[in-house]
Parts: structure tokens; C-alpha cells; sequence
């Protein structure tokens, strides 16, 4: 069987390029499509496989890819299929489900979230801009979703990386989705657990950018003065960066090993943004270690929250994307953090492990095929 899996780029290595290295076990020998691809920030990952990039795949694209949006459609329309592929997998929360497909082959959407830009969260994104720029990024939000809608019908079957993600297909593109949970790499959960460890700060990490809410976490931690490292990069790093008094410290991008021993010395990951599922809360599961979450979104599918029995819980909730809120629930964790069960936690990661991705997945393009 031939495949070709598109996705919208491979310029930082995220939950979505997580997602289609996972397909990749299933389909070693699939052609990639992407709109951009930084070979030196991704690494290796995908050194065995063809990758076909956009007419845009430039350094100066690249580096501003999050803010042309308005090439999109072009972009995706300059990526030409180089043969007749039997399937076509998009791998989508932006416009990767647009590509032309001139024959028969069956095309799957992988879809981590109808863009955002266009459904939903829209004001978010306008929000964070300068208040002059607003009414053209409004004119191209909308123009780009004229185009989305275009694209809708341009698959065969949608599956969700949760059930919150399958509700917003079903309301913004009315069509039904199967579910089927991201994957969670099965070597997180090989090292034993370090219950010894001294906990030392609260930890945050991903993406820095608008709905994100980092700036809820700063505007939190510069008042309580607890200790907060952030770990990531992103369009609002540099602004949170100059408004973030001592006790919060920006890391930047951090490779694994670094990465995982901040992880093992973390009192708690904070996540204050309404995400579509969320890798990292249950990555950081895999270190038996709780989450302080926003209570919406992907986040009501892996934290777990039970304060009668809190060595049953992955972790608290906060209702409101407020300081007050947010605050509320970190004076609750302070109080029952001894409380929590690494070893529990471990456990409720590992029903996302990647095996059970890989086998879900591949059923249901069996079923598919038929």
C-alpha cells in the first residue's frame, strides 16, 4: 500500500510531530508532505523518509510561519502529490487536509483541532495582537476560514485526538469523528520512578504562545513568589521574559535528558491554557508527578481529580483563568502535595502509551479499507 502522510510543518518537535512519527512505525515506508521543514531545528527524526516541501519552504518563511497564515491555501496548493497514493493520512490543526488529491485514495484526518485561528478562538489570538493589526488579521482569520470550509468534505474519515476535539468537528465541520488518543512514547515508562527526589519549584513547558496562558502563570507566580521554571520558546516568550520578576526563570528549548530532570524535581507541571488533548500532562504523569490544570478542554480526559481520595487523583483543578483561581488551586496542592501516589499516576499515563495508539489506529483504517 502506498502512503503519504501530510503534515502542516516540521519546524519544532511537538505533540503533533509526535504523532506522525508514531504513523511512521505503522508506515515506514510513507512519503512526508509538509509546508515547512527546518531540517536543523527538527534533527533526524525523519532522515529515512522522502520529505516534500512546500513552494514556501524558505529560512524567511520559516522563521515567520506563524504569522502568514494568509498563504496557507497557497502553500498547500504548491504541494503537488508525486505519485497515485492508495492512502492519504493528514495529520491536521492547520491546513494539511486541503492538499489535492487527483485519484481514488482514501484520505484520513488525524486531527489535533479545527484550526484555531478560524473556529473557536479566534478573539484569543486577536487579543494578543497590537490593537492596530487587529482588523486586517481579522479580514485573513476569515478569509482563511472561507477556505477551510472549502476543505471539509476533502476527507473520507476524521479521527480526533479526544472526544473535546471530535465535539468541535462535529460542531464546525458537522461530521463525525472516532477517537482515538495521541501517543504517549512507550520509553517514558521504562526508567523507575525517583520518589526520593527533593520537589524544589513548579514547572511549566511547551509552546510559549497566546492561548497558552504562560502570561496567567507569571502574573501568578510574581505575586505568590514561588519558584517557576518555564521551559519552551514560542512568539510570547520574550515579552513574559521582561515582565517576570526573580523567582521565574525561562529555560528555553531544552534537549531530553535536561528536560527529564527538571521534570523529576518539579512540585507539579502548571497548565493554564484550554488545550484540544495534551501530551505533556500525561508525559509528565510518566514521572509520577501531578498536574495543576485549567478545568476545560483535553485536560478533563487525562488529569484526574478526587480530593476525598487524593492518592487516587493525577492531580487539581482550576476553574477560571484567573490568578485568584489559579492561585486557589496551588494553596490546595500545597496542602495535600505529600499526598499524591507517583506510582498511581505512572499508571493512569500508561493507559495512553503509544502501543495502544499504534493498534487503534491501525483498526481503524482496516476498517476503513474493507
Amino acid at each position: 500500500m502506498k502512503v503519504a502522510i501530510i503534515h502542516y510543518w516540521f519546524i519544532s518537535r511537538r505533540g503533533g510531530e509526535k504523532v506522525v512519527e508514531s504513523l511512521l512505525k505503522l508506515y515506514p515506508d510513507a512519503d512526508i508532505y509538509t509546508l515547512f521543514y527546518d531540517e536543523e531545528k527538527y534533527g533526524n527524526h525523519l532522515k529515512k523518509h522522502n520529505v516534500y516541501t512546500s513552494k514556501y519552504n524558505t529560512p524567511f518563511y520559516r522563521k515567520y510561519y506563524q504569522k502568514i497564515f494568509p498563504l496557507y491555501p497557497k502553500a498547500v496548493k504548491s504541494l503537488k502529490l508525486k505519485q497515485d497514493y492508495d492512502l492519504i493520512i493528514s495529520s491536521e490543526s492547520g491546513p494539511a487536509k486541503g492538499i489535492q488529491i487527483d485519484n481514488n485514495a482514501k484520505h484520513v484526518c488525524y486531527i489535533h483541532s479545527p484550526m484555531r485561528y478560524c473556529w473557536g478562538f479566534t478573539q484569543d489570538y486577536l487579543n494578543s495582537m497590537n490593537i492596530l493589526l487587529r482588523p486586517f488579521a481579522r479580514f485573513f482569520f476569515n478569509k482563511l476560514k472561507d477556505w477551510d470550509t472549502t476543505t471539509i468534505d476533502n476527507v473520507d474519515l476524521y479521527v480526533a485526538n479526544s472526544m473535546n476535539v471530535a465535539k468541535r468537528v462535529e460542531q464546525y465541520y458537522n461530521r463525525k469523528a472516532i477517537v482515538v488518543y495521541p501517543p504517549i512514547e512507550a520509553k517514558l515508562f521504562e526508567e523507575p520512578l525517583d520518589l526520593k527526589k527533593h520537589k524544589e519549584f513548579y514547572l511549566s513547558f511547551g509552546a510559549i504562545t497566546p492561548y497558552k496562558r504562560i502570561d496567567l502563570l507569571v502574573d501568578c507566580f510574581n505575586n505568590n513568589g514561588k519558584k517557576l521554571i518555564i521551559i519552551g520558546n514560542g512568539s510570547e516568550k520574550e515579552k513574559l521574559q521582561r515582565k517576570a520578576k526573580s523567582n521565574i526563570e525561562f529555560k528555553g528549548f531544552l534537549e531530553t535528558k535536561e528536560l527529564e530532570e527538571f521534570i523529576k524535581g518539579a512540585k507539579a507541571l502548571l497548565f493554564p491554557g484550554e488545550e484540544d488533548f495534551g501530551m505533556i500532562p500525561l508525559e509528565v504523569m510518566s514521572f509520577g508527578i501531578p498536574v495543576i490544570a485549567y478545568n476545560k478542554g483535553g485536560a478533563l480526559e487525562t488529569v484526574i481529580e478526587n480530593k476525598e481520595e487524593i492518592s487516587k487523583s493525577t492531580g487539581v483543578f482550576f476553574k477560571e483563568q484567573e490568578v485568584s483561581s489559579l492561585q486557589s488551586a496551588i494553596d490546595f496542592f500545597d496542602k495535600v502535595e505529600n499526598k499524591f501516589n507517583p506510582i498511581w499516576i505512572r499508571k493512569h499515563a500508561k493507559k495512553f502509551e503509544e502501543n495502544k495508539f499504534l493498534f487503534s489506529f491501525s483498526e481503524t483504517i482496516t476498517n476503513l479499507l474493507k
